[in-house]
């Protein structure tokens, strides 16, 4: 099954500019750790140590949030991930 993941410029400095990633995985979970095993530079800007999703990366599946399953969301052959950085301030 293949997966393909946008890839948010903050992280392109990490994929040599590649704007998008084919990945295999039948979660979101799975389909990260493919995408971070591609790009080693990229899991410690998705994941804390643990493995969870850090909380101020939020994805999107084919444009809809998968909130509140997240990394465990079913994908599907030809499904699209999007990895968007929430941004706060004051």
């Amino acid at each position: 099954m293949s997966v393909r993941i946008e890839i948010p410029p903050l992280l392109r400095h990490h994929t040599n500019g590649v704007i998008t990633a084919e990945v295999k995985g039948s979660t979101v979970g799975e389909c990260l750790n493919s995408f971070a095993k591609q790009y080693p530079g990229t899991r410690k800007r998705l994941f804390d140590k643990n493995g969870k999703l850090l909380r101020y990366v939020e994805i999107y599946v084919n444009g809809e949030t998968s909130y509140p399953k997240e990394l465990a969301r079913q994908v599907n052959d030809g499904d699209e991930i999007s990895i968007v950085y929430l941004i706060s301030g004051g």
